[in-house]
């Protein structure tokens, strides 16, 4: 190739890009700072909302999203869900090559029809239209454009222009227009650091927002909806599903669920009523009336989801699931509740962001927030929450699930916002009390007995029904090599809300020995390995969802022949974020106590702090992997 081939080469390539400097469709012109940490940039988004009625609205969308590499295709997001409600007026797709040639058009009947809901699901009419599409080289840009129309009012969709890590947002738009007596309310969250335009008069409220760059994901960070700007909007008047309603505030909110949606299905037979009248017939307080009440229901039966119309918000009346023995989390709170009206307990029906992020419902913003409900049961020492979907879980123990947030408690005086139980490091104990034996050889021989609380629970429910237990042992100990469970045996006390697991194994080659001399990891039943990532330049704050406590105590026993040359120090480490203490007592000479506190607390911290709790987890890591060395006699 001679030097006038690369000149012709560079001019039209210099040319492609001149041109392409106003083209969505490639990713020549997509400014730096925007590609910098991400997998693909939304070009340009236009939501528009039409609010007709209280019962008629048209969403349109309209998204050119480039994607930069195979890790921006989850980000296309080409996809519209329906119902007898929801109907897809207009759908297509157009895929651009990265030189802004299309390459392909998809129209509506060419998108993957299926349900919306998983394989759990017994029945529901909510369906999904997806692309599926497989790029054959990168970058390439989709623009996607859908017409929806629906009679639900009750969801308006949040202005959120970044929904996810490692996207870069150029240019985002949302409006909503609406008729003269419709009122809009709107809550906006973490909006101050992007640039924004907002326009907002009567029938009219629209935001414009440019040049968002993407958001690296880091370790020990908030939740990503609690860090990107949103704008939440509802309506003071609104319907589901043909039910209308007028909500101001949460009380207004509270009454609207029960007296429309839930007041008209606890239907108990009278011979139920009757049983369960009888059942508690002998206890003398609310509380043991609830326990009994509770088992019945997790005795007879059983979580299966129904999302059909309404169905997604009202429970199934309490005679279905009483004749059928299953339901959804509506159906079996609400047959649960209508059991406990029958035995003169107060309960309440209550709506929760469910899972393991703690996510809140917003305490100042009455709307459609949610997605899952389980009961309350008021209390003068502490408010009883029960999960009601659960055949395993013990009464009143809801951690990893629905615990320390905020949630809409619905009477039928109206809502209020309530807080449920934070369960803190003392009560979310690990009790490890064991030993162990080093042979000549270097082999180890362990017996431990193990006892958790709270939070530390329910990260131990699931074994119950594990059908691997020795790969989980064998993973929880996979600092050792070569392990061998030779007894297991695990207990959900449910009573007592503690699990307990005695556990014996033996692994060759434990100790490491170099002449006449043996070294061996002195913590060998709960070595904390994790050190969180290294960041040149940390950019979120710092959280701590959830703190725990664990407390070992091990007696070791050292091999004949070999007395203690050398015994790691003593550690106590106080931090905001934790402690740290150890304590090793040589007994005689062959054997060794130790006994190891670790207490992580939970909290908010600004990203200037996070150095300092990496070193506080990297000096556990470092001290839990302390060594004793033994000479032979």
């Amino acid at each position: 190739m001679n030097l006038k081939y690369y000149v012709n080469i560079l001019v039209v390539f210099t040319t492609l890009v001149g041109f392409s400097q106003e083209n969505l469709y490639t990713s020549f012109s997509i400014p730096d700072n925007l590609k910098q940490h991400a997998n693909a940039v939304i070009r340009q988004q236009s939501i528009d909302i039409l609010i007709k009625s209280a019962d008629e609205m048209i969403i349109s969308e309209d998204r050119i999203i480039t994607v930069l590499n195979k890790y921006g295709d989850r980000n296309i997001d080409a996809y519209v869900g329906y119902d007898k409600t929801r109907k897809i007026k207009d759908l297509e797709v157009l895929v651009f090559n990265d030189f802004g040639k299309e390459i392909k058009k998809i129209k509506k009947n060419d998108f993957k029809d299926v349900s919306a809901v998983d394989g759990g699901t017994l029945y529901s009419d909510s369906r999904m239209k997806y692309l599926e599409f497989t790029p054959i080289s990168y970058p390439y840009t989709l623009r996607f454009k859908s017409v929806v129309s629906t009679s639900n009012t009750a969801f308006i969709q949040s202005f959120m222009p970044v929904d996810d890590y490692l996207i870069s947002v150029e240019n985002s738009s949302y409006t909503i227009t609406y008729p003269e007596g419709i009122t809009i309310r709107k809550k906006e969250k973490h909006i101050e650091d992007v640039s924004l335009d907002k326009e907002e008069h009567i029938g009219k409220l629209s935001y414009k927002v440019k040049n968002v760059e993407a958001i690296k994901l880091e370790t020990y960070s908030p939740l990503f909806r609690d860090i990107v700007p949103k704008v939440l909007v509802a309506l003071n008047e609104f319907s589901l599903e043909g039910v209308k309603s007028k909500v101001e505030n949460w009380d207004d909110f509270g009454k609207w669920m029960y007296h429309d949606l839930i007041k008209d299905t606890h239907d108990l037979p009278v011979s139920t009523i009757n049983m369960v009248q009888n059942l508690v017939k002998d206890e003398t307080n609310n509380i043991d009336k609830a326990k009994k009440i509770y088992q019945f229901v997790q005795d007879k039966t059983r979580y299966i989801s129904v999302q059909v119309g309404i169905g997604g918000w009202k429970p199934f009346n309490a005679s279905e699931v009483d004749k059928l023995g299953y339901g959804d989390c509506k159906a079996l709170t609400n047959y649960t509740m209508s059991l406990l009206k029958a035995a003169n307990v107060e309960s309440n029906y209550c709506v929760v962001w469910g899972g393991d992020d703690i996510i809140n419902i917003e305490e100042d913003f009455a709307s459609m927030q949610g997605n899952h409900v389980f009961l309350n049961i008021p209390n003068d020492n502490e408010d009883i929450w029960l999960e009601c979907t659960s055949q395993k879980v013990p009464f009143g123990f809801i951690a990893n699930g629905t615990d320390d947030r905020d949630v809409l408690v619905i009477s039928s005086e109206g809502g209020k916002i309530k807080h449920t139980k934070k369960y803190n490091p003392d009560e979310s104990i690990q009790i490890i009390k064991g030993n162990y034996s080093i042979s000549t050889d270097g082999s180890i021989k362990v017996s431990a007995h193990i006892n958790s609380k709270g939070l530390q629970y329910g990260d131990k429910l699931s074994l119950e029904t594990e059908r691997e237990q020795d790969r989980h042992y064998k993973n929880r100990w996979r600092y050792i090599n070569d392990i061998s469970i030779n007894e297991l045996h695990i207990e959900n006390r449910k009573d007592a809300i503690e699990f307990v697991e005695d556990v014996s194994f033996e692994a060759g080659k434990y100790a490491k020995i170099i002449g006449d001399r043996m070294l061996f990891t002195i913590n060998a039943l709960n070595r904390h390995t994790n050190v969180p990532n290294r960041y040149k330049t940390r950019m979120l704050p710092l959280k701590l969802s959830r703190g725990f406590k664990d407390v070992d105590e091990v007696k070791i026993n050292l091999p004949d022949g070999f007395t203690v040359e050398a015994l790691p120090e003593d550690t106590l480490m106080e931090t905001k974020f934790g402690s740290y203490q150890t304590k090793i007592e040589l007994k005689d000479d062959t054997t060794i106590y130790y006994k190891r506190i670790f207490i992580m607390n939970d909290g908010e911290y600004s990203k200037e702090d996070y150095d300092e709790f990496r070193e506080f987890y990297k000096t556990v890591a470092r001290k839990d992997n302390a060594k004793i060395a033994l000479i032979k006699k």
